[in-house]
């Protein structure tokens, strides 16, 4: 077995180097998740528009299906994990932020994010 550690990082431990690893699959799996939300919330957005849907209208839709806070849900989700991760790979590069503080701060930011995002699912669905 070769141990490939990447550049900058030769003395890091294997436990961080493990850290690393699992956030870029969590950045890398969120954006694909991402994706297709996107896709499928665009379309959406053009049926709406094309349609002269009103808001009560879409906000009703969604009382009715089970489908669409589902998928709003996984967006948010997908949305608090690969948007932290990123500025957190920002702070790293730009600012030095590494470490515990960096989690912290990348923590604080999902959670916030979850929050809002849920917050709003929830609003629209009740």
């Amino acid at each position: 077995m070769i141990d490939v550690v990447p550049p900058g990082i030769e003395n890091a431990s294997l436990r961080s180097v493990r850290y690393a690893a699992w956030r870029f699959v969590l950045q890398r799996a969120s954006a694909a998740v991402l994706a297709i939300c996107v896709v499928v919330h665009l379309a959406t957005i053009i049926y709406a528009v094309r349609h002269q849907l009103t808001a009560a209208a879409i906000v009703a839709r969604m009382h009715a299906s089970a489908f669409w806070p589902a998928f709003y849900t996984i967006f948010v989700v997908a949305v608090a994990i690969h948007a932290p991760l990123g500025l957190r790979a920002i702070a790293d590069e730009w600012l030095g932020l590494r470490g515990r503080r960096a989690d912290v701060v990348v923590a604080s930011i999902a959670l916030v994010l979850l929050g809002g995002g849920l917050y709003a699912v929830r609003s629209l669905t009740a």
